[in-house]
């Protein structure tokens, strides 16, 4: 395996698929209009192809809630309308992804993949280097790992149409603000290496 990964951030049910109740609203329209799963799978196979490691991102608590914070004003409709359980089909990655029993299953419970998971121990256990990573949101969850990312000494590298906001211009915006952080390709001319 190469010294890299591709994270693929917060493609979950409850957020992505159309049947969820995120895919019923505003992302669902995004990931609809821009081939957020479609562009996302293409890259997941080149990755795969050059002998990526993987890792799925999921946001998820207990059924009880124990880990969410009830002050957080992105997490705090999460309780409220019965979202992001785990062990549910709703935290589950998106069948379309092609998610393998191999790949890195990484579960976070605030909006950084970085805090208080696995990832960091994966990232040094495997000699990682560069982090590829798409996801939704772009100014929550891909933010948020591009940051840390970059502050922990990682090449940042994001495939923009595998990502999408509330809106387009949430995305256009985080992606500008990503760019010193970061290098910004796509699904299709993005070189694994």
């Amino acid at each position: 395996m190469k010294d890299a990964i591709y994270l693929v951030l917060d493609m979950e049910n409850d957020l992505v698929h159309a049947d969820g109740p995120n895919g019923r609203a505003a992302y669902g329209e995004q990931v609809r209009s821009r081939g957020i799963l479609e562009n996302t799978r293409r890259a997941v196979d080149k990755a795969r192809a050059a002998g990526l490691h993987i890792g799925f991102v999921r946001v998820g608590f207990s059924p009880d809630y124990r880990e969410c914070p009830p002050n957080s004003p992105i997490f705090s409709g999460a309780r409220k309308n019965g979202i992001f359980k785990l062990g549910e089909w709703g935290t589950e990655v998106h069948p379309d992804l092609g998610r393998q029993p191999g790949d890195f299953d990484i579960v976070k419970h605030r909006v950084s993949p970085f805090y208080s998971t696995s990832l960091e121990a994966i990232l040094r256990a495997n000699g990682i280097k560069r982090i590829y990573c798409s996801g939704i949101s772009t100014n929550a969850v891909v933010q948020a790992t591009v940051r840390d990312g970059h502050d922990r000494d990682y090449e940042m590298v994001v495939l923009e149409d595998a990502c999408c906001g509330l809106t387009a211009e949430e995305h256009d915006n985080a992606i500008k603000s990503l760019q010193r952080f970061c290098r910004i390709t796509n699904s299709q001319d993005v070189v694994f290496e």
